[in-house]
């Protein structure tokens, strides 16, 4: 070799040397607490480097060169480096490598790709070997923590946040800007519910300009929204969950779409043309109320979580009582159509007002964002996020996964088909409620149709209370029951207050039942649609929490399966209502009704805390072994094309 090459190199691994290290200093934060895993990341990254030079067969020039790169990375690594962090990151190719040749930068990417997906091979074994212990894994394909920032140290070309308190992370937005947003998730996820009972008081007007005398066709017009909503998060929640769409246009789509299907209605003609504005509205509408909760994790940590999930929830149960209440008086002083026109407005005003001020708070997205913009600054076109190199599954797969598993859950779960059925129940008897209100108040009290809009208000109350009350309560309870355990929490501590709340359920249906039978006065069935409402809190928020709990890596295909379950039971419980309360009267109807829900809600929640540890750890094992398999085929993927694919 002649002596200007050998200077050449020299100067070139001087280069590098120095670039590297500042570059990486740049990008790394070490902690004390992460020593045992930058001991594996050294590891991992020695492996694959040797490895990677046999199969490359490089020669001596570009080996001495990136043993010098990589000793610079171990001595980082190993705190040797005397450089610290910078918050101004410069990303581009010549700050990163230097004058490094580009063979040898090629060499340098493919390394690092197979250390992060060798770091992932080995968690993913770590699974198979504590299948047990599967209610930490994190609801991904390919597991994945803290966005990628625990390869900060190895990937100089990974964009992540900028620490754990980086500004632009939603975690860290500052309070007002939660609260702002919180306030427009909770007008997103009240549209949808409000719609599904604006019609119910106007529902004999309709009837009559539409020539519609049969009683299940009615009780259709106004329960197939609800059908709607057993299929819209499993088609169109799950896009969400990608980074190149995020929640924001999902929801702001969404929220449009309703507007212009609930407008729809207004103009309707015919019966068909009511019933599909009603579905596809119902389709659209839905799904803020499946989306807003993962925008409230994605801004809050799980401390600050509850008391955000608690007031949230309230929305949608109070929609369906609100909506009556509004369109009694509406019907009383104008034509039906002017119920819609109201709806619409509202619509129409959350969405333009969502649409300008609502923020993305998708990490993964706005990670995408971020490297996206920093492409177009630096001109390095191989800036990454994790999801972009460490996620093997298709966009049509994940899709189909998405849609597919809450289906799968909900017939082969115990814990979901048990629970599950109890909470369907318990929504069936609430717009079995909601629907029989006009004709109770309207036909045996003889109100007006807007003093029988006033007869939900009890209801919201009990709502309102039942949130209250049952927040405080199953959190004490949970607390208790965790210290009692050595501080061990477990899922099935919540259940407790559940098979208390199933006293209420019953105790409220036959008190309404009888109460509007007998035709007391007006406030004795308030009062126990009211109880019923305080009950219903506890079930949803018991079981909700529960199915989040058991497997947090699945929690949103368990959530969807609910869903789909309680969704199907809305829609079909009116449409017998007119016929079962005509044939047993609203006595003994209710209390047939009651008797379903202690059947229901005393049992299976006792089995479940005495046996539900044992019976969900048997399911996930089943699940577990699936979706390793699935993570090890597309991790294989992924090493294939990080062979054949690097730019």
């Amino acid at each position: 070799m002649c002596e200007s090459e050998k200077n050449s190199i020299e100067l070139n691994q001087q280069d590098l040397s120095t670039t590297t290290s500042s570059t990486l200093s740049s990008h790394i934060t070490t902690t004390d607490n992460d020593n045992d895993d930058d001991d594996d990341v050294l590891e991992f990254t020695v492996s694959n480097y040797e490895k990677q030079q046999e199969k490359t067969g490089s020669q001596s020039r570009r080996s001495s060169v990136s043993k010098k790169s990589l000793e610079v990375i171990r001595k980082h690594i190993t705190g040797e480096s005397n450089y610290k962090s910078t918050e101004n990151h410069d990303y581009s190719i010549h700050h990163i490598y230097g004058d490094l040749p580009q063979e040898e930068i090629q060499i340098q990417r493919t390394q690092t790709r197979n250390t992060i997906l060798s770091k992932l091979e080995s968690r993913i074994e770590n699974e198979c070997d504590n299948l047990d212990l599967s209610t930490t894994i994190q609801d991904i394909d390919v597991p994945i923590t803290q966005h990628g920032e625990e390869f900060n140290k190895i990937d100089p070309e990974l964009i992540t946040w900028n620490g754990s308190n980086d500004p632009e992370d939603p975690r860290n937005w500052p309070f007002k800007t939660k609260m702002i947003l919180l306030g427009f998730v909770s007008l997103y996820a009240f549209v949808a519910p409000m719609s599904s009972s604006m019609l119910s008081p106007a529902m004999t007007f309709i009837a009559e300009d539409f020539h519609i005398t049969s009683p299940i066709l009615k009780s259709m017009v106004v329960s197939i929204q609800i059908l709607a909503w057993a299929f819209g998060p499993l088609i169109i929640a799950p896009l969400s969950e990608h980074d190149y769409i995020g929640r924001k246009l999902i929801l702001d789509i969404s929220c449009w779409m309703s507007f212009f299907f609930n407008l729809g209605c207004a103009f309707s003609q015919t019966t068909a043309q009511m019933m599909v504005c009603r579905f596809i509205g119902g389709l659209f509408g839905c799904v803020p109320m499946n989306v807003c909760a993962g925008v409230i994790s994605d801004m809050f940590d799980a401390k600050s979580r509850n008391a955000a999930l608690a007031s949230y929830s309230l929305v949608p149960l109070l929609g369906p009582v609100i909506a009556p209440l509004i369109s009694g008086f509406i019907v009383d002083h104008k034509q039906w159509r002017w119920t819609f026109y109201v709806l619409s407005i509202f619509n129409g005003f959350v969405a333009v007002s969502a649409t300008i001020f609502f923020k993305e708070t998708y990490s993964p997205t706005l990670l995408k964002r971020k490297a996206n913009k920093l492409r177009k600054e630096t001109g390095n076109n191989n800036l990454h996020t994790i999801y972009e190199i460490a996620d093997g599954e298709s966009k049509l797969g994940k899709i189909w996964l998405c849609m597919v598993r809450p289906v799968k859950l909900l017939f082969t779960h115990p814990m979901i088909v048990g629970l599950g059925s109890f909470m369907a129940f318990t929504y069936g008897f609430m717009y079995l409620m909601i629907v029989t209100f006009p004709e109770i108040f309207g036909e045996q009290y003889g109100y007006s149709k807007s003093t029988t809009g006033l007869m939900y208000i009890p209801m919201g109350v009990g709502f309102i209370l039942g949130v209250l009350f049952w927040t405080y309560l199953v959190g004490k309870v949970y607390r208790h029951l965790t210290a009692k355990n050595n501080g061990v929490a477990k899922p099935e501590f919540r259940l407790p207050c559940l098979i208390a709340s199933s006293i209420f359920i019953p105790v409220g249906l036959i008190w309404f039942g009888w109460s509007a039978e007998r035709k007391l006065h007006w406030i004795m069935p308030g009062i126990g649609s009211a109880i019923f409402a305080m009950g219903l809190v506890c079930v949803f928020q018991t079981i909700q929490n529960y199915l989040i709990d058991m497997n947090v890596r699945y929690a949103a295909s368990s959530v969807a399966a609910a869903a789909l379950f309680r969704s199907l039971f809305g829609f079909t419980f009116p449409l017998f209502a007119n016929k079962m309360y005509h044939a047993l009267g609203y006595g003994w109807a209710n209390t047939m009704c009651a008797f379903i829900g202690i059947l229901l809600g005393v049992p299976f929640p006792i089995f479940c805390y005495l046996y539900g540890e044992k019976i969900r750890q048997w399911a996930d094992r089943r699940i577990e072994s699936k979706q390793i398999r699935r993570d090890q085929k597309n991790l294989e993927k992924l090493k294939r094309k990080n062979a054949t694919d690097i730019v």
